[in-house]
């Protein structure tokens, strides 16, 4: 009698609960999908730099460099987001070497990524440093658009020493057990030029070749205003089409380090942190700024900018970054290169 009257009520009291159970499972996936993993992050810990590259996406708006104890925190919540690799770029990070070494050192000490890379445009880097922080260091790249000594004052970035100093580069890290990479930017002073041979006597693990990219409000200035403003860059007149950044893709396809990449690919695909442990998008329009994550948190600030992980996948974001497998001065197998005539 009693199972009578109660048996319809219990048969929905128990839809009820499994239907209750489910929709909260549903959501609790969704959330997690929602959580985004800020892989590998490029942070612009300082905007000075000691050259005056035209095309240059990340100007010298500012001289701020954050205290240490900021920089730790906010690296410290990027690896408890997920953040397995770290990239210093500027700027020029060299140009802070005492900084630079205790951001490499407590990203591998104390928070243990797996990788630990610096971008350079290498004329502030010693052997000196080399030998007594390489250790923290898995990767380091170098920014090298051109063999031509007329086309790199052209540029911006002429020495009279680049070539020699890139060998010079390329030994230390290989001394070290450093990874060694190339950076070019394609743009309407090199892309006609062939670049194999040099590079192929380099040998690095990678080269990366970027389409010249323009960012509204980085480098888009008009020529008066870089004239009066030495800070302010105009990257129009260096604009390539994508037919001739392919015809400078062609002319090295057949290295396997080299590693195209157009505008399409590139524009937002990077994580990129500024000087004030914000994210920034330099990808369509305006160049937005998230706030920063020592106020609100990673997935907060990941949320008010683009992050395009495809493009990030597609463009071969995760790699073998570390240095782990790699023995001291030895031959890097996945090179351009060969040892051939090479004394090392």
């Amino acid at each position: 009698m009693l199972l009578n009257i109660f048996y319809p009520n219990w048969t929905l009291l128990v839809a009820i609960i499994c239907v209750s159970v489910g929709v909260q499972a549903l959501y609790r996936k969704r959330r997690s999908h929602d959580v985004v993993k800020p892989v590998s992050v490029n942070y612009f810990f300082t905007r000075k730099c000691n050259k005056e590259c035209a095309f240059c996406f990340h100007t010298e708006k500012t001289s701020y460099v954050a205290p240490e104890s900021d920089m730790k925190k906010g690296l410290r919540l990027l690896s408890e987001a997920g953040m397995r690799k770290i990239n210093f770029a500027g700027g020029e990070p060299f140009l802070y070497p005492s900084t630079l070494a205790m951001l490499c050192r407590f990203c591998k000490e104390e928070l243990g990524l797996e990788s630990v890379s610096i971008i350079t445009n290498g004329t502030k880097v010693t052997q000196k440093w080399i030998q007594q922080h390489g250790t923290w260091v898995d990767v380091i790249g170098v920014s090298c658009d051109s063999f031509d000594e007329k086309t790199n004052i052209a540029i911006g970035r002429g020495t009279g020493e680049n070539v020699a100093q890139l060998f010079r580069i390329r030994d230390w890290c290989r001394e070290a057990g450093i990874k060694f990479k190339l950076n070019t930017v394609v743009c309407a002073y090199n892309w006609q030029e062939d670049m194999a041979d040099t590079v192929r006597q380099l040998d690095p693990f990678r080269w990366k070749g970027f389409q010249v990219l323009s960012v509204e409000g980085e480098n888009d200035a008009e020529a008066k205003d870089t004239r009066l403003d030495k800070r302010k860059r105009d990257a129009k007149k260096l604009l390539i089409s994508d037919e001739q950044f392919e015809t400078f893709c062609r002319k090295h396809r057949h290295l396997e380090c080299f590693i195209p990449e157009p505008n399409s690919v590139m524009a937002s695909s990077y994580l990129l942190l500024d000087e004030y442990l914000c994210f920034l998008d330099k990808g369509s329009g305006t160049e937005k700024q998230s706030r920063s994550i020592l106020d609100v948190g990673v997935q907060k600030a990941l949320s008010e900018v683009r992050w395009d992980q495809e493009a990030f996948n597609e463009r071969g974001g995760v790699y073998e970054w570390s240095k782990e497998m790699e023995m001291v001065g030895s031959v890097e197998a996945d090179g351009c290169g060969s040892t051939e005539g090479l004394d090392w």
